[in-house]
């Protein structure tokens, strides 16, 4: 009775797991039917060519240059994660709160670039810009991880030491709670990390001084072998911190970039007023002491209008470009992992896994200029960039799960293993992985209007470069919220399909 109940609720399961994928890929080859794939660049190879060529022959025009936008980079990435480390720690401990959840929700659900937008409108192109732009999303990013880390780990260490049951809270949480998810505590912080170096590249592309401001004047310009020169400085930049960035070294490299680059603006307060209390008012409001029917139905008639001209066709293209990318990120997932598995590779493992962290390192906004260039304004690259980058991430994942699989001694090889041995014992954890990956792939799909795309980002953009703040705010809350949905939709369906795990690397 007990056997056939499991086998009933193991059938259950797979046919949850097997009708989830289907409705996702039908939606987004729905999605593919309606998405703008033209490629509008009269000679895209042509284009690639002369990057490939630029690729293979890096010009560094000015070390002082190279080498002080990399110092900014790191900076920036440093201070941002120490100052969101210590906060998003202070948040995760109220995480079981709806109100905390819904801040940190709020706060990581805004892309790092649409804060940096908004604080270059009050404290310039500065270093506190900088610094306030990657700590404030990834704070809330932070707080989530920790937050259910805190949540899920074992409850018996409580128990099982009673001389802590008169012990105040903290001090259970301290002895308990906190030794238990620190190592997964670090892991993910250490990778995020990462995430902000890259972060921090692209926020040259707004302006700031670091070494995505080079990238993009010199992809512009086409001056490729420069362009390719910087491009191989970041990768080293990443590619080498497990070498040089330890954990005894911390302290010394915090105050380093806090002297190199300290936080500062030179603000004019009335500036700042002007801005929280003109700039950002929606404009029927701008002015007006006393609301009355007339102001009031101005501002119902200004809204309706930005819903139907900006808010409502930037939802449905970046709901339609992220469930495209969502799919396709799952599809190179399950091609790239066997990259990084010991039932594939073996020998070659690492070779593989070293592809895959390439892919993963290179900044999907930066891919996507790059498609830019090559295919012209059109969803084609946000689906190549955002595909490659998020793929190699699960891909990298997924290989690594792997390592936990007994497989019997009769085994078959090539694509029996793949298909009938691994791909059902892994599919449960991919799914987990992707759907956590979910909110961050909407993030950059909005972000990536920036670049001509006609999503939420687009029209932020447009927004910013008018001086038109009230409806830039009003489109990134609209972002915001969208985002938010898609979390809280996400979740309710890896707690549906019992999709627990929390992955350290995403």
């Amino acid at each position: 009775m007990i056997a056939a109940s499991k086998s009933s609720h193991r059938d259950s399961s797979a046919k949850a797991l097997r009708n989830t994928s289907f409705w996702f890929a039908a939606v987004a080859l729905l999605c593919l039917s309606m998405a703008d794939l033209d490629i509008s660049t009269p000679n895209p190879w042509g284009e690639l060519g002369l990057m490939a060529a630029g690729a293979l022959s890096p010009a560094v025009w000015s070390w002082p240059t190279l080498l002080t936008s990399l110092a900014n980079t790191f900076s920036f990435a440093l201070q941002g994660i120490a100052l969101a480390s210590a906060v998003g720690f202070v948040l995760a401990l109220g995480y079981r709160f709806t109100l905390v959840r819904a801040f940190c929700a709020f706060i990581r659900s805004i892309h790092e670039l649409f804060w940096a937008l908004l604080f270059i409108q009050i404290a310039g192109l500065s270093s506190l810009t900088g610094l306030l732009a990657i700590a404030i999303p990834y704070a809330g990013t932070l707080a989530k991880i920790y937050g259910e880390l805190f949540e899920e780990v074992d409850p018996s260490p409580i128990t099982n030491l009673p001389n802590l049951s008169h012990k105040g809270s903290l001090s259970r949480f301290c002895y308990t709670v906190l030794p238990l998810a620190w190592r997964s505590m670090a892991t993910y912080t250490s990778y995020r990390f990462e995430c902000a170096i890259r972060s921090s590249a692209i926020l040259g592309f707004v302006g700031l001084p670091t070494i995505g401001f080079h990238l993009e004047t010199t992809l512009s310009e086409g001056n490729y072998s420069e362009a390719a020169a910087f491009f191989y400085a970041l990768l080293l930049l990443i590619a080498t911190l497990r070498f040089w960035l330890q954990k005894r070294l911390l302290p010394l490299y915090l105050i380093s970039v806090f002297y190199y680059l300290p936080p500062q603006a030179q603000t004019s307060w009335q500036l700042v007023k002007r801005f929280i209390s003109e700039d950002i008012v929606p404009a029927p409001l701008r002015g007006q002491a006393n609301l009355n029917a007339e102001s009031l139905g101005a501002f119902g008639q200004w809204c309706n209008q930005l819903w139907q001209h900006q808010i409502w066709p930037g939802l449905i293209n970046t709901m339609l470009l992220g469930q495209i990318v969502l799919v396709f990120t799952g599809l190179l997932a399950l091609l790239l992992f066997p990259l990084n598995s010991p039932l594939f590779f073996r020998g070659w493992r690492g070779f593989g896994d070293a592809i895959l962290i390439l892919l993963r390192t290179l900044p999907e906004y930066l891919l996507a200029f790059l498609g830019l260039l090559i295919f012209g304004p059109s969803m084609v690259p946000a689906i190549l960039a955002l595909g490659i980058h998020n793929g190699a991430i699960i891909g990298h994942l997924v290989g690594r799960h792997t390592d936990e699989l007994t497989l019997r001694a009769d085994v078959g090889t090539g694509l029996n293993l793949y298909f009938y041995e691994v791909l059902p014992r892994i599919y449960r954890q991919f799914l987990a992985f992707l759907f956590y990956r979910w909110e961050v792939i909407l993030r950059e799909t909005a972000i990536l209007g920036i670049l001509g795309i006609t999503t939420l980002g687009f029209y932020i953009d447009s927004a910013f470069e008018e001086f038109r703040f009230d409806r830039a705010l009003l489109l990134i809350l609209a972002s915001a919220m969208l985002n938010i949905g898609v979390d809280h939709f996400a979740r309710w369906l890896r707690q549906r399909l019992h999709l627990k795990s929390i992955p350290e690397s995403l």
